[in-house]
């Protein structure tokens, strides 16, 4: 395996009253084009906690005002050779707090409300497809750490190393 770039993030799953989730569909890369959850990476020169993170990329994207509270981590995955460039340590967060309205387009994308099964008809990341939107639906009111192997060319491998 190459040396490569490690990259710490947050991925948070908001939903609004009917319970739809709130998806960005991404003008950047990585996963330009595609439809993911809100997040983005750890500002890890300011020493910032993956609870912090998640609480300002909420308010950054959706000017939503969250607090720790509002939060329950269910899930840590390491993925491994993203897209062949470099490797993510995931935290995963569900936002008890729904939110009330569609936020405006921002410089990352722009949003729309999905239900869970109109996600699988959408163009999402191929490991999301695979692997993040399964945990989500097996292990979201619980908590997991897995490992993912990403390695291009590869398929994808899972393993799931804690389930509490």
């Amino acid at each position: 395996m190459p040396s490569l770039p490690f990259k710490i993030s947050v991925l948070v799953f908001i939903k609004d009253k009917d319970q739809r989730l709130l998806l960005l569909k991404r003008n950047k890369t990585p996963n330009q084009g595609l439809w993911s959850p809100i997040g983005g990476k750890l500002e890890m020169a300011t020493g910032e906690s993956p609870f912090e993170c998640a609480i300002r990329e909420v308010w950054e994207e959706t000017g939503m005002s969250i607090t720790t509270d509002d939060l329950h981590l269910f899930g840590m995955i390491s993925e491994k050779a993203y897209e062949g460039s470099g490797h993510w340590l995931m935290f995963l967060f569900n936002c008890k707090s729904e939110i009330q309205s569609l936020p405006p387009p921002i410089d990352e994308g722009s949003f729309q409300f999905f239900t869970r099964t109109q996600i699988n008809d959408i163009p999402v990341p191929e490991t999301d497809r695979q692997g993040l939107w399964t945990v989500y639906d097996q292990y979201s009111e619980r908590f997991v750490v897995m490992r993912v192997d990403c390695s291009p060319k590869r398929e994808l491998e899972i393993v799931v190393e804690e389930l509490v």
